[in-house]
């Protein structure tokens, strides 16, 4: 298969259900050599926070000298995102190349459009001589395709309701999923909290043999006076501590994400890795992670990329891939703190299994006015199902357009250069408003 022809065989794996287990992984991993096993990996689980950890390590590890894979989803605009090392995208080749030779593998046999990826990921990471893999979990953990690594590393980012249908209807039931990546003797680092995955964490890693370390109880975050802030390690750190950081990224929370990072930084140590203050501080700074909470400016005419100087002829924009409760909160919380417009135009749209009146409802308030649309996918909910979850005295504020490149255009023609074009709810639209206002990602 060529690269187009690869990509248009995943895709067709996309009408096998989400299925949850790990007995077709182990099959298949068996029959290619078991490639996972020789690799060094962090693994990484949770509601939110996920892709943002999971970035940070890989760009202060580069940075200080190691070649990391990553392997995270969904993807933007190119299934190669998923794939990486250090600032690589997998090229379309290597990824034809080993599509087909999953493909050739599996014969009649049929996997998920997850595991095929998992699968070609580890293929890949394999043949690459890494020092590190970081792997982000696609749903839950416990019965995830990722989980059948043994990593120098667990993390678990937080624990809040999402994906219902696959990991129970409860925050125990979900937290209980997220904990089943904890392994017998293997370092945990967590941000879950009391009532939110805290219990149920400290219960597997007790039951595993596995040492938990804890936002706020075995490191911790601070403010200092000038905007930066600092992070501080317990006696299980050695009293380690940073101090004069900076995030890239907005978002007051990417300061939790960010420490969970430079937590696992700290175990990584005693497992042979070497990073200098200097290069955790500059690789904070140097984070870039899509479509989360990212604000840029076009030009109104062009649309090329320009600085946000609030000009005339400008039009700015904030992306977002929210699209659970925990992630609108963040959101909301972003646009009440840290942004400034005159008028806000809300252009949503989100997957239909999603509880549509717990997301779309806290952002659309803060909305001037509010563009329903619909990205490609047959998960996807039609406009008109999302305006359902609109309140009446909103709807007034509503416009629907199936198309999101019209929807983008709807909301340039109603901006003016005070103004904020917010896209949020669901990444695949994210992923489609991108490529439309920036073109493909590239790496």
């Amino acid at each position: 298969m060529n690269y187009q022809q690869a990509w248009d065989y995943l895709d067709s794996l996309q009408f096998h259900k989400i299925k949850l287990g790990l007995d077709a992984m182990h099959s298949f991993m068996a029959k290619v050599r078991n490639p996972e096993q020789r690799l060094k990996t962090v693994h990484v689980a949770g509601t939110n926070g996920k892709g943002s950890v999971s970035v940070t390590l890989l760009t202060i590890l580069s940075g200080s000298g190691y070649r990391v894979g990553l392997y995270t989803s969904p993807h933007l605009s190119s299934v190669r995102e998923r794939f990486r090392i250090n600032d690589t995208f997998i090229s379309e080749e290597k990824f034809a190349e080993l599509a087909t030779q999953i493909r050739e593998v599996l014969g009649e046999e049929k996997i998920t459009y997850f595991e095929f990826t998992t699968a070609l990921a580890f293929l890949w990471f394999a043949e690459e001589n890494l020092d590190l893999v970081v792997l982000e979990t696609g749903l839950g953990g416990r019965l995830d395709a990722t989980n059948i690594v043994t990593p120098c590393v667990s993390v678990i980012t937080n624990v809040s309701m999402d994906h219902e249908a696959y990991l129970g209807n409860t925050i125990s039931a979900v937290a209980g999923e997220k904990a089943g990546i904890i392994k017998s003797g293997i370092p945990v680092v967590s941000a879950v909290k009391v009532g939110a995955g805290l219990e149920e964490v400290e219960a597997a890693s007790k039951a595993r043999g596995a040492q938990l370390f804890l936002y706020g109880d075995s490191f911790h975050s601070a403010k200092e006076d000038d905007g930066h802030w600092q992070w501080q390690g317990d006696s299980s750190f050695s009293g380690s501590s940073y101090h004069d950081l900076r995030c890239s990224m907005k978002g007051d929370y990417q300061v939790g994400n960010a420490s969970l990072a430079l937590a696992v930084i700290e175990l990584l140590k005693g497992k042979g890795f070497s990073v200098t203050e200097e290069q955790i501080r500059q690789g904070l700074a140097d984070v870039q992670w899509p479509g989360r909470l990212e604000n840029f400016c076009l030009n109104r005419k062009n649309r090329k990329r320009v600085v946000c100087s609030g000009e005339a002829g400008t039009v700015s924009y904030l992306l977002d891939g929210a699209h659970n409760p925990a992630g609108v909160e963040s959101l909301v919380e972003t646009l009440k703190t840290e942004c400034r417009y005159h008028k806000l135009l809300l252009i949503w749209g989100a997957m239909a299994d999603k509880d549509l009146q717990k997301t779309l409802l806290p952002v659309a308030e803060l909305a001037d006015a509010i563009i329903l649309t619909k990205p490609e996918g047959e998960r996807s909910a039609e406009p008109e199902l999302l305006l359902q979850n609109v309140p009446r005295h909103l709807q007034k504020r509503c416009k629907l357009h199936s198309s999101v490149d019209d929807a983008i255009t709807e909301a340039e023609n109603l901006a003016t250069k005070d103004d904020l074009i917010l896209i949020a709810g669901s990444l695949y639209l994210i992923g489609a408003s991108r490529k439309i206002l920036l073109g493909e990602l590239v790496a």
